[in-house]
């Protein structure tokens, strides 16, 4: 016999209701966790430490700073993470605080009052920094201690984001390698006002603008990484329908290469008699030292179009280490793998301007070479077979 009451299961309506209140899986592996939580431990306490030993008498850390950790580590690239949101967030918050607390004699109203202002005055100076809401409500409710101080205390998390943000600096790019600041958006390397390639066809910015504007809402993103990730999204997609194609399958194998201390007339020769623009200079152990090419060349031979050929003889029939193909070889050199998908090429030519990219192995040893026409080649071949 069943001695319990039945349970009366929840309506549809509600159970959906409440399953929109749970979260979407972070997407970061244990170990980025576990790096943000190192890095949040280590700046506290240091900032803390360091705080102590200046100021020395406490508060010498004010409760906004672990908002400000876990932005500063978790959220690196966010707008809201950035050096001036947080400086300057903290900066104006604290000060607005301190006059609410001090010329409003309502405690509730002050609180109120704090926010609210600290919210619209980082909005309007673009230093929007969530822990700024937090530091304006402590000067508000923060006691007799805080109080006294007036409008010193606004030098208390001044100090403190400074320390974190020197903190925040040597830890991100040091320790945890990854840029902090956000780095900004790369000039055309053509140094024009065109798009890169592949954002002529694809979404771009005045797309973004639109739909930003027609979201009506604050979003954690910077508007770079976001049109980073929607062009990632796309190349997935091209991947899926494309089909899997890779490096290996495109690749030429049988390369024609260098060594460092070959003469430029021998590399001169090679790139006129094959009818190439460049060629991969190997070591010892076939690994690959450098590229040497056309423009190689070229940027050895200054002045203006009178007298090339002049100047050019004279390079080629130089002596010594000058005229060596170290001498002129581009270098540190852009390679890949042979398992890499043919979609991860795109980028390289496109947007970076390359036009042959060796093919190395596991031990940087020469595979083969993959040239633009390979590329456009398998590209046009890939969408004939899907």
């Amino acid at each position: 016999m069943n001695n319990f009451l039945p349970v009366p299961s929840l309506p549809a309506t509600l159970r959906r209701r409440l399953g929109s209140w749970w979260p979407e899986p972070l997407v970061i592996s244990r170990r980025e966790q576990l790096a943000v939580a190192v890095a949040a431990l280590v700046a506290i306490a240091l900032t803390a430490l360091l705080t102590q030993l200046t100021v020395g008498h406490a508060p010498w850390l004010v409760a906004s700073m672990g908002a400000a950790a876990v932005l500063l580590y978790a959220l690196p690239s966010s707008p809201l993470a950035q050096p001036w949101p947080l400086v300057g967030g903290h900066l104006l918050s604290a000060a607005i605080g301190v006059a609410c607390a001090r010329w409003v004699p309502n405690p509730w109203l002050a609180a109120g009052l704090a926010v609210g202002l600290a919210s619209f005055a980082m909005i309007s100076l673009r230093c929007l920094h969530p822990p700024g809401g937090a530091i304006a409500l402590n000067a508000v409710i923060g006691g007799p201690v805080i109080h006294a101080m007036g409008f010193a205390f606004v030098l208390l998390p001044l100090l403190n984001a400074l320390l974190m943000l020197a903190l925040a600096l040597f830890l991100n790019n040091r320790v945890l390698r990854r840029p902090y600041p956000r780095p900004l958006p790369a000039a055309n390397r053509h140094l024009i006002s065109d798009p890169k390639p592949l954002e002529r066809l694809g979404i771009r910015d005045e797309d973004v603008e639109a739909a930003l504007a027609g979201f009506n809402h604050l979003l954690d993103i910077s508007r770079s990484d976001l049109e980073q990730v929607m062009t990632l999204a796309e190349m997935h997609a091209y991947r899926r329908r494309l089909g899997d194609i890779r490096c290996r399958d495109i690749m030429s194998r049988d390369v024609l290469s260098l060594r460092p201390d070959a003469s430029l007339q021998e590399a001169w020769r090679l790139l006129r008699r094959h009818r190439v623009r460049a060629l991969p200079v190997t070591g010892e152990f076939g690994q690959v030292l450098g590229m040497v090419s056309l423009v190689d060349f070229l940027k050895r031979l200054d002045g203006t179009p009178q007298g090339l050929r002049e100047r050019l003889a004279r390079l080629l029939g130089g002596r010594g280490a000058d005229n060596r193909v170290a001498a002129i070889m581009s270098t540190p050199v852009v390679s890949v793998r042979a398992s890499l998908h043919l979609v991860e090429l795109v980028p390289l030519f496109a947007d970076r301007g390359l036009h042959h990219v060796p093919v190395v192995g596991s031990d940087g040893t020469l595979n083969g070479m993959i040239s633009q026409s390979d590329l456009i080649a398998a590209l046009y071949q890939g969408q004939l077979a899907g």
